[in-house]
């Protein structure tokens, strides 16, 4: 029993020891520095995380999903027709919203009921686009022609989503990034390349 005792004292001294304490400080200060120069310029700059609210994206995306936002890649290429990205509501830019782009800039997207029709320089007059990930359809009738920098981007549960049917074109400048990977549930995670 004393010797126990005398181990454990012996254990405590060298814990408590200046030179245990300058290794601890020093790996904090590590820890900080790696924080701040590695993981805060990644989430602020190149990847972030999202959670999905709502049914709007059902059933590509549903309410609690967990994903990382690619912020890079529209920096040196143009968003594509069908990208699934996160951008900021213009009507209150404290709030993101994710949806499909369904219209490219300078192009006129006609809905007739649930029918998507896209007019532009390449067909005039226009094509049907093919929406297999569509759960509910909606039922609209309107024709959007949009500028250089907007597009029109709707959710893929037609009948739950506020998107440019309701609000209006957007404007490249509130898009965010790009759905890059999934992480929750983790039944569903993987890279969203296709999406």
């Amino acid at each position: 029993m004393i010797v126990s005792m005398y181990t454990q004292t012996e254990n405590l001294d060298e814990k408590n020891s200046p030179e245990n304490k300058k290794t601890f400080i020093k790996d904090v200060i590590t820890v900080v520095l790696l924080v701040a120069f590695v993981v805060i310029p990644i989430r602020t700059f190149i990847a972030q995380p999202f959670v999905v609210y709502g049914a709007s994206m059902s059933p590509t995306f549903e309410n609690g999903d967990y994903l990382i936002i690619d912020q890079v890649s529209y920096k040196f290429k143009e968003p594509r027709r069908l990208d699934v990205i996160i951008f900021k509501y213009p009507n209150d830019t404290s709030k993101f919203f994710i949806k499909r782009i369904i219209g490219l800039p300078n192009e006129t997207v006609e809905i007739f009921g649930s029918d998507v029709f896209i007019k532009n320089s390449e067909n005039p007059d226009g094509f049907k686009l093919g929406e297999a990930y569509i759960q509910n359809s909606g039922n609209n009738n309107l024709i959007r022609t949009l500028g250089e920098s907007e597009y029109f981007v709707m959710g893929d549960n037609r009948s739950a989503s506020s998107d440019s049917r309701m609000w209006g074109n957007l404007d490249k400048k509130f898009i965010v990034g790009k759905t890059f990977l999934q992480l929750l549930p983790i039944t569903r995670i993987g890279l969203l390349l296709g999406v």
